[in-house]
């Protein structure tokens, strides 16, 4: 699944690290995501989507 978590934390001038925080996850785990690496659970999606205030699908899309 790829995303648009990189682009949406850099517009906001946070590091990895600080995203991390804010969503009370590793900077591993936001490293892994933005890579495509690991696709969140869905309740991290949502923490996700309302921490940048959008909609999952906005953030989240298929492959394809």
């Amino acid at each position: 699944m790829n995303s648009r978590i990189r682009e949406l934390r850099e517009a906001q001038g946070w590091s990895q690290s600080e995203l991390a925080e804010r969503l009370q996850v590793s900077r591993q785990t936001v490293n892994a995501i933005e890579t495509g690496k690991y696709d969140p659970s869905l309740p991290l999606a949502f923490r996700i989507a309302r921490l940048f205030g959008r909609r999952i699908e906005s953030i989240f899309h298929d492959e394809d």
